[in-house]
Order: structure tokens, then C-alpha cells, then sequence
């Protein structure tokens, strides 16, 4: 089928090489330029970088607006598909493909609808997590489901190593959607269940409460984890947490309590203690985490959350 396809982040980019090796793709649509790293260099998105290896049209727009529409409605596409693009689109866009709009979403639909689904899930604990190909409407992530799949997540994998496996096994999805759809044999169901909502995180998000018991501590963690980050407190200044683990340590351990060993960082929550093996105090680089504790002043009165 001739595409239009809409996305931004790297999870997008397997979709976009799957969908480009079978289908024609009349341009990708992705977010502009941004400025990254400590020089700001203005740098293209994964997907616009994926997009030009391919040597594909681009459109870089930061809304869907109506120059935007105008495009590509232009290209008479047959379907458009996104994956994280950043932005909404509204009429008269989501009607100008000829069978509108699919949208792969990494979630269990309709759980998690909402910027960070995968994240989101991490920070509550659950048991799957998974991926929902569906037919967008205007209400946010609201459409009926063509099909979904649940997929395996490596035992404590944090939200961007999750995301990375949920993003190959959606590619599969969407393209075996396309499909479908493609031959007339597609047929998608209302999403049935309690909706939830996964807004997009803030830097609070990332602050870990030792007072909850290890479960609830660690999950949080993998949730934030690259962005927008973990972190504490430690005598007041913010430490940010980059590699933790549940620890196998039986030391008892107050909740906030610090103790050292040899090889990692132990933090006391409601239960057992959290690994802490690397951390970027503020304004400084990574770095090992017992070495940064050793060259704390009066460890004995220091506690994390303080």
C-alpha cells in the first residue's frame, strides 16, 4: 500500500524499516530538529536520520497543522501510520488517508493510554507489558484494536531496554496489521476494561521514597530510568541513581539508611535494601557509587532522602 508514516523516537525506527521493505512510503513525518548534547547542536530525530538512509521524503513539522495536512494529503496515501510521533492528529488529516489513520502504541490497550505507557507500567508493577496496533480517533488513544501482543521483558529491565523490545516485537505487529488491512481480511474490536492513563513524566517522578518496601522502589527506578532519571537526596543536594539492582544482602537497613560494601551501595527502603552501583551526584560526572560515598564527609549521619 502506498504510506505515510509519523514518528520521532528510536522505537519508531523498526517499524518505519519494516514498513519501508514492503510497502511504498509516499514520506515520513517527523518532529524537527533539536538542539542536543551540552553544545546544542541541532540534530535530526532517529526517525529523520532512518528516513534519509533510506532516501524517503520528509516532512519535519512540530504540529499537524494545516500546511502540514495540505502535504500530505497531496500524497494521496492509501493509510497513514504513526508511532510516537509528539504530536495529535485531528480532522481533516485523520481523514485524508483513504483508510485513515493506525496507530502502534506500546501498551494493553486500554491500559496505559498516554505518553508513557511503558514507563507508567514499570512504575506499577505489572506483570506484562505489551504492544496494541489501533485505529486512531480523536480521543487519545481511544480507537478500536486491530491487534495486540504481549511481549517478553528481560527480569528488571529499565523503561528504554523495554521499550527497545517492545519496539521490535511492534514493528512485527504493525507490519502483519498493514497487512490486513492491505487485503481486506482486518477486523478490530472496541477495547474493553478500565482505561488508565500514562501522562508524560516530570522530574519528580524520579524520586525514589525509601520508606516503600524494595518492590515498589525498584520499580519506580526501572520506570524512570534513563528519563527523566532516579534520584535522591543526600545532605541536602540530588544524587541521581543510574544503576540499581534489588539487593541480595541480608544487612537490616533503616529506610534511607547508607551503608557500604566493597562492590555496591546499600539503601535502606521498608523491607530489604536497594544495590546501588553507579550515580551522577548534581553537577558532576558518573561515578562508582561506594567510591562517591568514601569520599563523603560523616557518612554516619548522612541518609538518602535527606
Amino acid at each position: 500500500m502506498r504510506l505515510v508514516f509519523a514518528g520521532t523516537p528510536s522505537a519508531a525506527v523498526p517499524t518505519l524499516l519494516r514498513l519501508a521493505a514492503e510497502h511504498d512510503i509516499a514520506a515520513v513525518i517527523t518532529r524537527p530538529d533539536a538542539p542536543l548534547g551540552r553544545k546544542r547542536v541541532l540534530t535530526p530525530s532517529p526517525v529523520a536520520q532512518a528516513a534519509a538512509d533510506l532516501d524517503l521524503p520528509i516532512i519535519k513539522a512540530a504540529r499537524l497543522d494545516d500546511e502540514a495536512t495540505e502535504a500530505i494529503a497531496a500524497l494521496h496515501p492509501e493509510l497513514g501510520v504513526i508511532v510516537a510521533y509528539g504530536g495529535l492528529v485531528r480532522e481533516p488529516l485523520l481523514s485524508a488517508p483513504a483508510k485513515g489513520w493506525i496507530n502502534l502504541h506500546f501498551s494493553l490497550l486500554p491500559r496505559w493510554r498516554g505518553a508513557a505507557p511503558v514507563q507508567r507500567a514499570l512504575i506499577a508493577g505489572d506483570a506484562e507489558l505489551g504492544a496494541s496496533v489501533f485505529q486512531l480517533v480523536p480521543a487519545l488513544d481511544a480507537g478500536d484494536v486491530f491487534a495486540t501482543r504481549v511481549v517478553d521483558v528481560a527480569a528488571g529491565s529499565t523503561a528504554d531496554a523495554a521499550l527497545e523490545a517492545l519496539a521490535i516485537d511492534g514493528a512485527q505487529l504493525t507490519s502483519e496489521v498493514v497487512e490486513a488491512i492491505a487485503d481486506g481480511t482486518a477486523h478490530a474490536v472496541p477495547q474493553h476494561g478500565e482505561p488508565s492513563l500514562a501522562p508524560k513524566l516530570t522530574l519528580d517522578d524520579g524520586l525514589l521514597d525509601w520508606s516503600q518496601p524494595l518492590a515498589q522502589v525498584f520499580a519506580r527506578f526501572r520506570g524512570v530510568t534513563p528519563e527523566p532519571g532516579a534520584h535522591t537526596t543526600v545532605d541536602g543536594l540530588r544524587v541521581k541513581i543510574l544503576e540499581a539492582a534489588p539487593s541480595s544482602d541480608d544487612t537490616a537497613l533503616e529506610p534511607g539508611e547508607i551503608a557500604a560494601t566493597k562492590t555496591t551501595l546499600l539503601i535502606g527502603t521498608a523491607s530489604t535494601p536497594l544495590s546501588v552501583t553507579r550515580v551522577q551526584p548534581a553537577g558532576k560526572g558518573a561515578m562508582n557509587a561506594v567510591d562517591w560515598w568514601r569520599g563523603q564527609r560523616d557518612t554516619d549521619s548522612l541518609r538518602a532522602g535527606a
